[in-house]
């Protein structure tokens, strides 16, 4: 059984992915502040200035695979993520990214795929595009980029953030020209799942396999979690009336199609 070690394991995304892979991998956490469902002998409490204790945690367990879903100060996880890569550089260990759409916010023409070349203008974009080639630099195909969307789950600060919101009548932001997707942290877990025991490699676009406006998907979201009549306040993105596309595709042939989703039916999931 492959040893698995998950950064950022109490986190939203890193809480699925111990879930769904506690079965078919040997799993060990970090954790910030919240501690994990894991085993106290299987988690460890790391902050990202504490490079020597991350040095530490590698040398202890020995991972064949690490998974980094971490937040925090972008200079920081920049150098973490720096001395993560030299750590592994003369391992064996495979490395998987979490990085984002934001890398292609520079750029809200089109969709992008996998090999669209990334172009940002916000500082998070910047930070994980930096990351990105970092880490591919110093450890080649062993450094795996993982593209999200947002991430929705029944727990998740942005599904809270709407039922609180319907609770007390306040309204409920959304773009009104912005066209993207989604995903669900379960289905992500599955996808990272495959991904893992395949051993597939290289750039990966996890999302919706289809788009949707965003206010749509909020309207849509509302209507079915409540009866009464819910303040959907629609602001164009940029202030502008054109459409943007900040939508995740993906040309890979290698994710089966029972592990692929729509955005409707992460509504349907997210209030059933």
């Amino acid at each position: 059984m492959k040893k698995i070690l998950i950064l950022g394991a109490s986190g939203l995304v890193g809480k699925a992915i111990v879930n769904e892979c506690i079965s078919d991998f040997d799993v060990y956490g970090t954790y910030f502040t919240s501690a994990t469902n894991l085993a106290d002998d299987k988690q460890f409490q790391i902050s990202i200035q504490d490079v020597g204790k991350l040095r530490e945690i590698i040398n202890l367990l020995q991972p064949d695979i690490i998974v980094s879903s971490l937040k925090g100060d972008f200079d920081d996880q920049l150098k973490f993520h720096r001395h993560l890569a030299e750590e592994l550089i003369n391992r064996d260990s495979v490395l998987y990214f979490f990085s984002t759409t934001n890398v292609f916010d520079g750029d809200l023409s089109r969709h992008h795929a996998e090999l669209d070349e990334p172009i940002s203008k916000s500082d998070y974009g910047q930070y994980k595009i930096n990351c990105e080639k970092m880490l591919t630099e110093l450890l080649g195909n062993r450094a795996n980029i993982v593209r999200i969307p947002g991430i929705w789950g029944k727990n998740s600060p942005r599904f809270n953030t709407i039922k609180k919101n319907i609770e007390t009548a306040e309204p409920i932001q959304a773009y009104s020209n912005l066209e993207c997707n989604f995903l669900l942290d379960k289905q992500l877990a599955r996808q990272m799942r495959f991904i893992l025991i395949n051993e597939l490699r290289g750039i990966f676009h996890l999302g919706a396999v289809n788009m949707i406006n965003e206010c749509e998907f909020f309207k849509e979201l509302a209507i079915k979690l409540t009866t009464v009549k819910v303040n959907i306040q629609y602001t164009p993105y940029q202030d502008k009336e054109h459409t943007y596309y900040f939508g995740l595709v993906s040309n890979r042939e290698d994710l089966p199609e029972y592990l692929k989703i729509t955005n409707e039916e992460i509504i349907t999931y997210l209030v059933k």
